[in-house]
Protein backbone atom coordinates (compact mmCIF):
# COMPACT_ATOMS: atom_id res chain seq x y z
CA UNK A 1 0.00 0.00 0.00
CA UNK A 2 1.36 3.56 -0.74
CA UNK A 3 2.19 6.02 2.10
CA UNK A 4 -0.28 8.39 0.23
CA UNK A 5 -2.83 6.45 1.57
CA UNK A 6 -2.19 6.42 4.78
CA UNK A 7 -2.99 9.39 7.47
CA UNK A 8 -1.27 11.13 10.15
CA UNK A 9 -3.19 13.00 12.67
CA UNK A 10 -2.71 14.18 16.02
CA UNK A 11 -3.62 12.36 18.83
CA UNK A 12 -7.11 11.87 20.56
CA UNK A 13 -8.32 9.39 23.37
CA UNK A 14 -9.81 7.00 20.89
CA UNK A 15 -6.24 5.54 19.94
CA UNK A 16 -5.31 4.76 23.87
CA UNK A 17 -6.23 0.92 23.35
CA UNK A 18 -4.50 0.81 20.13
CA UNK A 19 -1.42 2.67 20.78
CA UNK A 20 -0.85 0.53 23.98
CA UNK A 21 -1.03 -2.17 21.77
CA UNK A 22 1.18 -1.26 19.41
CA UNK A 23 3.92 -0.03 21.35
CA UNK A 24 3.91 -3.02 24.23
CA UNK A 25 3.62 -5.57 21.29
CA UNK A 26 6.74 -3.96 19.38
CA UNK A 27 8.30 -3.50 22.39
CA UNK A 28 7.90 -7.13 24.27
CA UNK A 29 7.25 -9.61 21.17
CA UNK A 30 8.97 -8.14 18.71
CA UNK A 31 12.28 -6.70 20.21
CA UNK A 32 12.58 -8.59 23.41
CA UNK A 33 12.39 -5.25 25.50
CA UNK A 34 10.99 -6.31 29.03
CA UNK A 35 8.75 -3.41 29.92
CA UNK A 36 5.03 -3.10 30.31
CA UNK A 37 2.49 -0.47 30.14
CA UNK A 38 2.87 0.13 33.79
CA UNK A 39 6.33 0.88 32.91
CA UNK A 40 5.63 3.83 31.14
CA UNK A 41 2.98 6.46 32.53
CA UNK A 42 3.22 8.85 29.52
CA UNK A 43 1.29 6.09 27.65
CA UNK A 44 -1.80 6.34 30.75
CA UNK A 45 -1.41 10.20 30.43
CA UNK A 46 -0.89 11.28 26.88
CA UNK A 47 -2.25 14.87 26.57
CA UNK A 48 -0.64 15.84 29.70
CA UNK A 49 2.72 14.20 29.31
CA UNK A 50 3.19 14.80 25.84
CA UNK A 51 0.95 17.79 24.50
CA UNK A 52 2.49 20.35 26.90
CA UNK A 53 4.27 23.60 25.40
CA UNK A 54 5.03 22.78 22.35
CA UNK A 55 4.56 19.33 22.28
CA UNK A 56 2.06 16.89 20.68
CA UNK A 57 1.69 13.20 19.94
CA UNK A 58 0.64 11.56 16.22
CA UNK A 59 -0.60 8.37 14.99
CA UNK A 60 -0.23 6.99 11.43
CA UNK A 61 -3.41 5.61 10.40
CA UNK A 62 -4.12 3.11 7.63
CA UNK A 63 -6.18 3.68 4.66
CA UNK A 64 -8.87 1.98 6.59
CA UNK A 65 -8.67 3.73 9.93
CA UNK A 66 -6.05 1.20 12.11
CA UNK A 67 -3.60 2.89 13.66
CA UNK A 68 -0.36 1.62 12.57
CA UNK A 69 2.09 4.35 13.68
CA UNK A 70 3.31 6.79 16.77
CA UNK A 71 5.48 9.65 17.24
CA UNK A 72 5.81 11.99 20.19
CA UNK A 73 7.11 15.17 21.06
CA UNK A 74 8.44 16.19 24.23
CA UNK A 75 9.22 19.81 24.44
CA UNK A 76 12.15 20.39 26.51
CA UNK A 77 12.42 23.73 26.46
CA UNK A 78 15.29 26.53 25.25
CA UNK A 79 13.65 25.37 21.55
CA UNK A 80 14.59 21.85 22.26
CA UNK A 81 12.49 18.79 21.70
CA UNK A 82 12.73 14.87 22.30
CA UNK A 83 11.45 12.70 19.67
CA UNK A 84 9.61 9.48 21.81
CA UNK A 85 7.29 6.68 20.94
CA UNK A 86 8.05 6.18 17.49
CA UNK A 87 6.82 2.99 16.68
CA UNK A 88 5.59 1.58 13.41
CA UNK A 89 3.63 -1.61 13.04
CA UNK A 90 5.72 -4.09 11.54
CA UNK A 91 3.20 -4.76 8.37
CA UNK A 92 3.45 -0.65 7.36
CA UNK A 93 7.91 -0.53 7.83
CA UNK A 94 9.81 -0.26 5.17
CA UNK A 95 10.73 2.64 2.40
CA UNK A 96 8.11 1.22 0.12
CA UNK A 97 5.35 2.71 2.80
CA UNK A 98 7.45 5.29 4.29
CA UNK A 99 5.06 5.28 7.36
CA UNK A 100 7.66 5.77 9.63
CA UNK A 101 8.79 9.00 6.93
CA UNK A 102 5.54 10.89 7.13
CA UNK A 103 5.93 10.73 10.86
CA UNK A 104 8.70 11.83 11.41
CA UNK A 105 8.42 14.64 8.63
CA UNK A 106 5.06 15.92 10.36
CA UNK A 107 7.13 16.11 14.46
CA UNK A 108 9.90 18.09 11.94
CA UNK A 109 7.12 20.50 10.53
CA UNK A 110 5.06 20.78 13.92
CA UNK A 111 9.06 21.61 15.33
CA UNK A 112 9.84 24.28 12.27
CA UNK A 113 6.19 25.46 13.71
CA UNK A 114 6.66 26.06 16.75
CA UNK A 115 10.25 27.03 17.08
CA UNK A 116 12.01 23.73 17.57
CA UNK A 117 15.54 23.75 16.42
CA UNK A 118 17.05 20.99 17.55
CA UNK A 119 15.95 17.49 18.33
CA UNK A 120 16.90 14.39 20.75
CA UNK A 121 15.83 10.99 20.96
CA UNK A 122 17.13 7.95 23.02
CA UNK A 123 17.18 3.99 21.29
CA UNK A 124 17.73 0.53 22.18
CA UNK A 125 20.54 -1.55 20.69
CA UNK A 126 18.02 -3.92 19.43
CA UNK A 127 16.22 -1.56 16.86
CA UNK A 128 19.34 -1.90 13.90
CA UNK A 129 16.37 -0.69 11.19
CA UNK A 130 15.54 2.55 13.49
CA UNK A 131 19.29 3.24 14.07
CA UNK A 132 19.65 3.08 9.85
CA UNK A 133 16.78 5.60 9.69
CA UNK A 134 17.56 8.03 12.32
CA UNK A 135 21.16 7.70 10.48
CA UNK A 136 19.95 8.59 7.37
CA UNK A 137 17.35 11.17 8.18
CA UNK A 138 20.01 13.63 9.02
CA UNK A 139 20.62 12.20 12.81
CA UNK A 140 23.96 12.32 14.88
CA UNK A 141 25.21 9.71 17.08
CA UNK A 142 25.82 11.74 20.53
CA UNK A 143 27.37 10.45 23.45
CA UNK A 144 24.95 10.26 27.06
CA UNK A 145 26.82 13.05 28.68
CA UNK A 146 26.35 15.61 26.20
CA UNK A 147 22.48 15.68 25.92
CA UNK A 148 21.12 18.00 27.44
CA UNK A 149 20.08 18.18 31.17
CA UNK A 150 16.56 18.69 29.81
CA UNK A 151 16.20 15.55 28.12
CA UNK A 152 13.81 12.89 29.92
CA UNK A 153 16.38 10.21 29.40
CA UNK A 154 14.97 6.47 29.34
CA UNK A 155 16.67 4.20 31.77
CA UNK A 156 16.19 0.98 28.81
CA UNK A 157 17.98 3.67 26.13
CA UNK A 158 21.65 3.51 25.57
CA UNK A 159 21.86 5.08 22.25
CA UNK A 160 21.25 8.67 21.80
CA UNK A 161 21.36 11.14 18.55
CA UNK A 162 20.66 14.77 17.75
CA UNK A 163 19.32 16.66 14.90
CA UNK A 164 19.72 20.73 14.26
CA UNK A 165 16.86 21.76 12.19
CA UNK A 166 17.17 24.13 9.17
Amino acid sequence: MAAAQIQIVPYTKQYDDEIANLILSTQQNEFGINITLADQPDLQDIDNFYRRGNGNFWCALSPEGKLIGTIALIDIGNTMGAIRKMFVNQEWRGKDKNVALALLHTLEAWSQQHGITKLYLGTVEQLKAAQRFYAREGFSLIEADTLPTSFPRMAVDTIFYHKTLQ
